[in-house]
């Protein structure tokens, strides 16, 4: 399950995606083709912008060129959702401007051990942990 605390949310991966999403945001779209991903920045402007990069390997390197050549694009924060690691793919991936990189173990992980500091985490913003976390010093 991804959980992004944002306000817009650009979704872009094919119509049958594998990981489920918590659309608790106040705009949230998801895009299959690649050829909208710009319009759709343009229309709704984002503040995360997820890419399956199963869906968009052959585009990916382009479409990641293009976002970080341009200034107005520079606040999104970019996650790519991949189902296994590489370690050279994922380097090239940090390097070409990716923020985060989700892999489809971490979502099995996280649903098979919970623990009281994470049930904790997704309950309340970072400030309030911080906060509890400091009350408890």
């Amino acid at each position: 399950m991804i959980r992004i605390r944002s306000k817009n949310v650009l979704l872009v991966a094919a119509d049958t995606f594998s990981a489920e999403l918590l659309p608790n945001n106040n705009t949230f779209r998801h895009i299959s083709a690649a050829g909208s991903i710009f319009p759709t920045i343009h229309e709704i402007k984002p503040n995360v912008v997820i890419f399956d990069y199963d869906h968009l390997s052959k585009d990916m390197e382009k479409i990641l060129r293009r976002i970080s050549a341009n200034p107005a694009y520079s606040k999104i924060r970019i996650c790519c959702y991949k189902t296994t690691a590489h370690t050279k793919t994922d380097s090239l991936l940090k390097v070409l401007g990716v923020d985060h990189i989700f892999y489809s173990e971490d979502f099995k992980k996280s649903a098979e051990s919970k623990n009281i500091a994470t049930v904790l985490s997704s309950i309340f913003d970072a400030p309030i942990t911080n906060l509890l976390a400091k009350a408890s010093n």
